[in-house]
């Protein structure tokens, strides 16, 4: 299939591409498809969301016929004679000349090889590190701390007990779901990691948010992600690389 490919690009090297087609003329001044494809990218993002299909391409092409007319207009009122418009126009003209070498830049960049490369740059700078998922209950006092706890190891629910008393409203029965150490205040960090078996408790920790109970659901060890979940930030990454690099060097 591959060489079926090759063999059909090349066969189809000399040949002349498909002429645009036509899709609504103003006084004699056609609007092609590959117009419509422009006014698409330039466009859609703010065209109303329940227009899709047919019907979007239609208001597009709508916009297209208006910007013509009008256009025309203008051109008849010699608006093109004018000095402001000439400069807005020479700083449209450097815009879209800037976006379009930047953008044939990231493009050339966008290699399955340099988004492998500099994921594994990337990828070999970063060590495994703990990582523990753990629930807590926060409240005001140390004397309600002890209460909680108590309540908690005479056999009630911990996501119970953290759901009627803790005060923070941010952890669903006060699941703080995983994180590294560096994520979390020092105190709560300390007395999280120093936790070993799953359905351990902590005593009762101060922090500058209050007293907390911790309960430890699981450890382990984090490891840097596979390519292919985080393939598009890469992708990103490259591209905006390819050209900022551009953009130093030419300013330089």
């Amino acid at each position: 299939a591959a060489t079926a490919g090759v063999a059909l690009a090349v066969a189809l090297w000399g040949v002349a591409p498909a002429a645009a087609k036509v899709l609504a003329k103003v006084n004699g001044v056609e609007i092609t498809d590959e117009d419509l494809a422009i006014a698409r990218a330039d466009l859609e993002e703010r065209m109303p969301r329940e227009l899709q299909g047919p019907a979007r391409d239609k208001a597009l092409l709508d916009n297209l016929i208006v910007a013509k007319v009008v256009a025309q207009k203008a051109e008849a009122e010699k608006i093109s004679a004018n000095p402001e418009f000439a400069r807005k126009l020479a700083y449209l003209r450097d815009k879209l000349l800037t976006e379009t070498y930047l953008g044939k830049l990231g493009e050339a960049a966008n290699t399955d090889a340099n988004i492998q490369k500099t994921y594994d740059e990337v990828a070999k700078t970063q060590k495994p590190e703990p990582e523990v998922h753990a629930s807590h209950i926060l409240v005001p006092t140390e004397e309600e701390a002890k209460k909680a706890l108590e309540r908690v190891k005479g056999g009630e629910d911990f996501a119970k007990v953290a759901t009627e008393v803790s005060k923070d409203p941010g952890s669903k029965g006060g699941d703080l779901g995983w994180f590294t150490k560096d994520r979390m205040v020092p105190e709560f960090a300390e007395a999280a990691f120093k936790l070993e078996k799953p359905g351990q408790l902590s005593e009762p920790v101060k922090s500058q948010f209050g007293w907390h109970v911790i309960k430890l659901e699981e450890k382990r060890m984090k490891e840097f992600p596979k390519l292919d979940q985080v393939r598009d930030q890469v992708v990103r990454y490259v591209v905006q690389k390819a050209e900022g690099d551009e953009v130093v060097k030419l300013r330089d």
